[in-house]
């Protein structure tokens, strides 16, 4: 008996509908992309491994799927390599690809290599799959796609106001109205962690502080503390893990705490900058909310660092992020080359818009008409009419066969066909066609050399 067949965990089968909703999302968001000025470009799936690993920390690098070489991929390790068990060391034999982690470090790639051909400041957008060895949850995948703008070549402050701009005029094209914009800096983050005495453990303190809202306050003072950051440090930033208060409220505070510190308060200086102004401007439905335990445990980030929740009501991780990474394209060799940009989480969208019912109604729509199938005579005279209609950009069908017409009528139904055309023989000898409208039930007759008064009637 044949094997039942199945998919990895963590990827999915897309159905027509599922399909036809996940290009709704696309269309509206680069719409808005092109609207800002991106231009789009494309990376390889897989990227060489030195490319991709020591970019997103110990964490990250955790869950980059490794390729293994082709053909005999063991015979290049020698013995001791083998017998060590050392998957590290084996790992680097037997693997030199690997799959994108995500579209921000290839982007950086990206520009090191085609350096001489961009004109910058260089604003790209880039919509394409990428893959994490994650535990496979509520709208985590280890295979989904992503929507990225960056900026490349300008460290101005007005390139992160205009993406949060951009993530305010996409969610309110959706009718995702209420979504929170989550601020924070990494200087700021840089500047707690030298107030508090544990500057030498900036990257253990911000990874635990990240995981505030998933293990709660004693857990991250529990990771803090195993990776040696010392109680009295950890007492001392506890206050600011429950900051509250309106964002000039939490300004005044930050200030105040980090005044000791350069750069924490330039991250509060760039941080009010970008508050002020984005006030100043307003925006169409989104709301901007600043939060100090925001990390998005990723080392490249050096600046401003974005993250986006779903409306209330709805449970579900972030729904985007990003931030400034000013020396990303410096560890590909090209040095003060800064960066910011933003991605749009689209697989967790496309559950929010599903969960509070935002799809357009007529979005399975695949067919807009589908004519029956009296045989091979009517039939060609059908298919020259369904020409004329696509030529009228009409999704217009016709039946393959000549089946039962209480079968044809349930293909319709099953496809949610809003016209079904009957051209049978007494239709064909008249030189007409009847529509007949599948929600009202209603028909009309119309004479094939007058298709025009069909289509205008729609």
């Amino acid at each position: 008996m044949a094997q039942k067949p199945s998919i990895p965990k963590g990827t999915r089968d897309f159905t027509p509908s599922e399909i036809a909703k996940r290009n709704y999302i696309f269309d509206i968001v680069k719409k808005h992309f092109r609207t800002f000025g991106f231009q789009p470009i494309e990376t390889p799936s897989f990227e060489n491994s030195d490319t991709l690993m020591g970019k997103y920390g110990d964490e990250g690098d955790r869950l980059i799927f490794k390729i293994l070489n082709s053909g005999d991929y063991l015979n290049k390790v020698d013995d001791v390599t083998y017998s060590s068990k050392n998957s590290n060391s084996l790992t680097a034999k037997i693997s030199e690809k690997a799959l994108r982690y995500d579209l921000t470090v290839p982007f950086a790639r990206y520009v090191v290599m085609h350096q001489n051909e961009i004109d910058f400041p260089f604003k790209r957008y880039q919509i394409q799959p990428v893959w994490r060895a994650d535990r496979p949850q509520k709208g985590r995948f280890r295979e989904f796609y992503q929507c990225d703008a960056d900026v490349v070549g300008s460290n101005s402050l007005l390139q992160e106001i205009e993406l949060i701009q951009l993530y305010d005029a996409v969610f309110t094209d959706l009718g995702l109205e209420g979504t929170t914009i989550k601020l924070n800096n990494r200087k700021i983050l840089a500047g707690i962690a030298e107030v508090i005495g544990a500057k030498h453990a900036l990257v253990d303190f911000t990874v635990a502080l990240d995981k505030l809202d998933k293990i709660g306050e004693e857990g991250v003072k529990k990771e803090m503390l195993a990776k040696g950051i010392l109680e009295t440090s950890i007492q001392k930033a506890a206050p600011l893990f429950k900051l509250t208060g309106s964002n000039t409220d939490q300004l005044a505070i930050l200030e105040a705490f980090l005044g000791d510190s350069e750069e924490g308060s330039k991250g509060v200086r760039e941080l009010r900058f970008m508050i002020e102004h984005i006030t100043s401007l307003g925006l169409q439905s989104a709301k901007l909310a600043i939060d100090v335990t925001l990390a998005r445990g990723l080392n490249y980030y050096t600046g401003a660092i974005f993250e986006v929740g779903a409306p209330k009501g709805v449970k579900i991780g972030s729904i985007g992020g990003g931030g400034r990474y000013d020396n990303l394209t410096g560890i590909f060799g090209l040095k003060d080359v800064s960066g910011v940009g933003i991605s749009f989480g689209l697989d967790r969208i496309y559950l929010v818009l599903e969960e509070l019912g935002l799809f357009p109604k007529a979005i399975d729509r695949s067919l807009d008409v589908l004519c029956l199938n009296f045989g091979d005579e009517e039939a060609f005279a059908a298919l020259q009419l369904m020409t004329t209609l696509r030529k009228s950009g009409l999704k217009a069908d016709l039946y393959p066969s000549n089946a039962k017409i209480q079968k044809q009528f349930k293909y319709a139904n099953s496809r949610q066909v809003p016209y079904v055309i009957l051209l049978g023989t007494e239709e064909l000898n008249n030189g007409s066609f009847v529509v007949k409208n599948m929600n009202t039930g209603e028909q009309h007759t119309y004479k094939l050399e007058s298709v025009k008064d069909f289509i205008t009637s729609l």
